[in-house]
């Protein structure tokens, strides 16, 4: 892994979030770094896509504050926080099945593209340069990443679930983020399909001309111990650990909120 500054690119202060007087967050805090694979685990209903959707702003928390680039962007909506850079990719697929796997991409990029309506409709100048340029980026960079050429013109809902989800990943990547957030990309992939998508994120996060800071939540242990630079644990909306991925694996808080008891080896890791 290369190297990591140590700029702080967000900052998570002190968040609670409660749904009907049942927390699911509770003043959980901490940093990423520029250029990172921060991960966020835990048992589930730990708080974990709770956490990634009060980071895009899909939900407003009761307390607390989100620091990104040093920019307070607690009461950002999510489009706004987008335009910053922030994208995402879900639990559950939520793309539009009855389009092209191209389309899906294309809507990825609808921040990019400035053209007044006029210009847009007789597709000159201004509108005509966009659409190239978003062509070429999504053809050149994110279809050839993420190796999908031969599905491209296909129907996204025809598709196995496994290539469902490299197309999810190319909608978030068509936005250009600076910090993209993943909630658990593997979940429902073959042994194959978890190793490409691994190697995928890795090179999102270690290409010089991506180099995009990660945020994934993860239930995969051997995929989140060989690619993180930092775990974050969750247990019933707390944060009870964080460090270094050999730290996580050593805590003794970790296995008992895992497995209710100590001394137990969980993570085995891919190497």
């Amino acid at each position: 892994m290369p190297e990591l500054d140590d700029v702080v690119q967000l900052s998570v202060e002190n968040v609670h979030m409660a749904f009907g007087g049942v927390f699911a967050l509770r003043g959980v805090s901490f940093q990423v770094r520029h250029g990172e694979i921060f991960s966020i685990i835990g048992p589930n209903g730990a708080g974990k896509t709770v956490m990634l959707n009060c980071i895009n702003g899909l939900y407003r928390p009761q307390r607390g504050k989100f620091l990104y680039d040093g920019k307070d962007i607690t009461a950002l909506r999510p489009y706004q926080r987008a335009r910053l850079g922030i994208s995402r990719t879900f639990q559950k697929i939520e793309l539009f099945r009855g389009m092209t796997v191209l389309d899906n991409i294309r809507l990825g990029r609808h921040l990019h593209l400035h053209s007044s309506l006029l210009e847009a409709g007789v597709y000159v100048g201004k509108a005509a340069r966009e659409e190239i340029a978003s062509r070429e980026f999504i053809e050149q960079e994110i279809i050839d990443l993420l190796e999908i050429e031969h599905i491209r013109n296909k129907v996204v809902g025809m598709l196995p679930y496994g290539l469902q989800k490299r197309v999810e990943l190319a909608r978030a990547l068509a936005l250009q983020p600076k910090l993209l957030l993943l909630d658990e990309p593997m979940a429902g992939l073959n042994l194959e399909e978890v190793e490409d998508m691994a190697g995928f994120i890795l090179d999102i996060n270690e290409e010089a001309k991506w180099r995009v800071t990660c945020i994934l939540v993860e239930h995969d242990m051997g995929v989140v111990m060989d690619i993180s630079h930092h775990v974050a644990v969750l247990n019933f909306g707390e944060r009870i650990a964080i460090g270094k991925p050999e730290e996580i694996q050593q805590d003794e808080r970790v296995h008992i909120a895992y497995l209710g008891e100590e001394k137990e080896t969980m993570y085995v890791t891919r190497r």
